[in-house]
């Protein structure tokens, strides 16, 4: 199926000189910050016997409109990886799973529910794909993958932020990366069935519009929409800003930028930093502390960064998973019950490794627990 995706995953600890982590750990704190907690998903786990979802990755979780917790899936198969065997193996993306449980509780977190299911049964995908075809609007596509989800209770109406992928191995300036077509957004009205709308934010001929991979999180009036490029390039995080009510609507959409003077907002993005961001997560704690994280794929760890604000200064990198603890690890997506408090930070943490002909020999999510 071309799923080349993490291809270069394995080694990404790799890039660049050793010293070059060894210096970022040193300025980042301990390389352990965070502990492996459990697996959440696989083949030999109630995710498979339930819902047919054994393969599969990201995990990015958001508080779903009555209150419990979504968490969305990428590339999801009824087999422990993508390849197979066998195959065909009922490859669906995004798939969404459910849960109440607070990742706190001494089992970590445990599913309840899978969205377009009563009870028990295959999780279909949430909304139309391509696949290696034709998706929304007559575009090929490959897939779709979720960036982030958000709900908003004054409607009962969640939102997916995603990417429509045009190639898993797009040239790019530093090497091959995958490549989106767009960015886009979903919407249901009944916590199930997803529609695409037809807005699409382009990505650019060379692959380097920094407005692809979007993270979400609301405060009062307004959401907070942080982004980067696709395929882990080296490029800018861009912020904006826009309504909750007025999300579909992109002339509505703020950047927060720099004109020479001072920062404020409705100007044209201006970095609030730069570097080799892997997927990017945010979320506003509950004493109002903003937590960032992302892969630095320059070091192979998953890293944070905190905020009293949006559009405050984030601190340095604090080193939460490194590559040795989880080797071929990428995502790592904060959940939104997290707090300050000490080990109370919890992480959504996918990886995928392989053996070095190439097979797969892991490709799942794990919860990782620390803290900010």
């Amino acid at each position: 199926m071309g799923m080349r995706r993490r291809s270069f995953i394995g080694h990404v600890a790799a890039v660049g000189a050793a010293s070059a982590l060894g210096a970022a750990l040193t300025a980042a704190g301990p390389a352990q910050a965070a502990t492996w907690k459990k697996r959440l998903t696989g083949a030999d786990l109630d995710t498979n016997s339930r819902w047919r979802v054994a393969g599969t990755d990201l995990g990015i979780p958001y508080v779903l409109e009555n209150g419990s917790t979504g968490y969305l899936f990428g590339d999801t198969f009824d087999t422990p990886w993508p390849e197979g065997p066998p195959l065909p193996n009922d490859w669906r993306s995004p798939v969404m799973l459910r849960s109440a449980i607070h990742p706190r509780a001494a089992g970590g977190v445990v599913f309840d529910s899978a969205a377009r299911v009563a009870g028990n049964g295959r999780a279909p995908e949430l909304m139309h794909n391509g696949h290696h075809g034709i998706g929304i609007d007559g575009l090929p596509e490959v897939t779709v993958i979720p960036n982030d989800g958000i709900s908003f209770p004054e409607t009962g109406r969640q939102l997916i932020s995603y990417m429509s992928i045009e190639n898993w191995n797009s040239a790019g300036p530093a090497g091959p990366h995958w490549k989106s077509r767009y960015a886009g957004l979903a919407y249901t009205d009944n916590g199930n069935d997803f529609v695409r709308t037809p807005l699409k934010w382009w990505n650019s001929p060379d692959n380097s519009d920094p407005f692809q991979m979007w993270t979400m999180q609301r405060a009062g009036d307004h959401v907070y929409v942080f982004s980067v490029r696709a395929g882990r390039q080296n490029g800018p995080m861009m912020l904006r800003r826009v309504r909750w009510d007025r999300l579909f609507h992109p002339e509505s959409y703020e950047g927060w930028g720099w004109n020479g003077t001072d920062w404020g907002w409705g100007r044209p993005c201006t970095p609030i930093l730069t570097g080799r961001f892997g997927e990017p997560s945010v979320r506003r704690l509950g004493d109002g502390t903003w937590v960032m994280s992302y892969l630095n794929c320059q070091t192979g760890c998953l890293v944070t960064r905190t905020a009293p604000g949006p559009d405050q200064v984030w601190t340095a990198e604090k080193v939460q998973v490194t590559s040795w603890q989880e080797p071929g690890l990428y995502g790592g997506f904060i959940h939104p019950w997290s707090s300050r408090d000490a080990n109370d930070l919890h992480l959504m943490v996918s990886k995928w490794t392989r053996t070095p002909d190439g097979r797969s020999t892991a490709y799942h999510v794990s919860q990782f627990v620390g803290s900010v």
